[in-house]
């Protein structure tokens, strides 16, 4: 089987197969990278912002057959598909609509005379190394910010997605973009790192597991290009007495089990206040055992099957370990038999430090709680974990809730909500879990010059 596939997770059967691209076209596809982007750059900015913003209109015209490209090659729910549909043309909107002011020149305040400014320029051709959770959010949320700033764009897409990734190239040409400013390249391993190191590229931006980030940030460090590392997650949800329980669970559960727990900030981490244990449990128990699997093409299902049998086997692995050294299983926790990649909805607890699911993500539909007796005891749970990417803490007290907030080693906190992302919004982690910021205005910065103007 080649590299790139369409694999129904829901059967197992290949769809479709692509070939990998030859080195010759890989080290082609950078030269041209580097002619569009001077010509891009010189682009004036309303202009590109009018391309983004007709990506935007792609999207949600052509929504129904994207989502459905979605669920074929990775699983999910087709209403959670077509929800993540509407988020990537959100933040193709975002920057077409907002990002032009955020552009703007910033004059600083200066000792002596004359004036400064910081202009933000491009810097040049990016490369893109995306995974197969989210298809189509994840390459929006780095390449809008970067075409709008004048960069030019390399994406290779997860193996597992080729189709999405023809189409979010089909979708840029068709937007009026000039030939070569976003390319589609089934590359190999070897020629991503060949690419990193070409002089033509000036940064790469990764998105998946903590192995591949080491990878490529050590490569990228090597040749002194910049680097984006968002990776795994371990995300904790505290739940204080403060909290209502009721809410606390609801978001739990949803924030757990969407995208069959596939998502690096979903909350896989219970952290519960001893108090609240006997009232929390029972009721996330029972939610959670409302997200049946079933076929994903259907808009009633809101549990698919995980995106490949490879992935399953790895949680499957974790459980099993978690299991067999004592952790309570209060639902799930067993393949089911039959086709497919499904994996049922599973909470355990009892997960202690000699387990793998202490200190391991668990990137599928499981749940962890733990009981804690003290808000500090919470705190040092949560911070107990190589990950640092979102969390969430549930309570009505505000000064509990900032205490917390301000002693979480993470990059993202939730207050009576878990995180969820949106244009205008950072989003990143600490320690483990990656290094810089997308999003927002702080998506701009990343892989942007920062030139200081001096005028005297």
């Amino acid at each position: 089987m080649t590299k790139y596939a369409t694999v129904d997770p829901t059967t197992g059967t290949v769809v479709r197969e692509f070939a990998t691209m030859s080195d010759a076209d890989a080290d082609q596809a950078l030269v041209r990278a580097a002619d569009a982007y001077r010509l891009w750059r010189e682009v004036d900015l309303p202009d590109r912002a009018a391309v983004l913003a007709k990506v935007a209109e792609l999207h949600r015209q052509h929504a129904t057959e994207l989502a459905k490209l979605m669920t074929l090659e990775m699983g999910k729910p087709i209403a959670q598909a077509e929800a993540e549909v509407e988020l990537s043309a959100s933040i193709y909107d975002y920057y077409a609509t907002t990002g032009p002011a955020l552009l703007a020149d910033e004059e600083l305040d200066i000792a002596g005379t004359g004036r400064a400014i910081v202009r933000t320029a491009p810097i040049g051709p990016l490369l893109g190394v995306m995974p197969w959770n989210f298809p189509y959010y994840q390459v929006a949320r780095f390449v809008a910010p970067n075409l709008l700033l004048g960069n030019t764009i390399l994406i290779k897409h997860a193996g597992s997605c080729p189709q999405q990734a023809l189409r979010i190239a089909e979708i840029i040409d068709a937007a009026g973009a000039p030939a070569a400013i976003y390319q589609n390249v089934f590359a190999t391993t070897d020629q991503v790192a060949t690419m990193i190191a070409d002089p033509h590229l000036q940064g790469v931006s990764l998105t998946g597991s903590e192995r591949a980030g080491s990878a490529v940030g050590a490569h990228a460090g090597r040749h002194l290009k910049k680097c984006v590392l968002e990776l795994g997650g371990s995300d904790p949800l505290i739940v204080l007495p403060g909290a209502d329980v009721d809410t606390a669970v609801t978001a739990a559960v949803a924030g757990r089990f969407w995208n069959a727990g596939q998502a690096c900030t979903s909350s896989k981490r219970m952290i519960i206040e001893a108090s609240v244990w006997d009232q929390f449990v029972p009721a996330f128990v029972e939610q959670a055992a409302q997200w049946r699997a079933g076929d994903p093409m259907s808009e009633d299902t809101r549990l698919g099957p995980m995106a490949s049998v490879a992935a399953r086997a790895d949680l499957s692995a974790l459980v099993d370990d978690a299991i067999a050294k004592g952790a309570v299983v209060h639902l799930g926790g067993e393949v089911p038999d039959g086709p497919g990649a499904y994996y049922p909805a599973t909470v355990l607890s009892g997960v202690t430090p000699a387990m793998r699911a202490f200190h391991e993500e668990l990137f599928g539909p499981v749940a962890v709680l733990h009981k804690v007796e003290s808000v500090d005891a919470a705190i040092e749970l949560a911070n107990d974990s190589p990950y640092g990417l979102g969390s969430a803490v549930f309570t009505r007290d505000e000064n509990e809730a900032d205490y917390v907030a301000n002693r979480l080693d993470v990059g993202m906190v939730g207050v009576n909500t878990t995180i969820r992302s949106a244009p205008d919004l950072p989003f990143g982690g600490v320690k483990n879990s990656g290094i810089g910021r997308e999003l927002g205005r702080f998506g701009l910065d990343e892989f942007a010059n920062k030139k200081l103007v001096r005028i005297v």
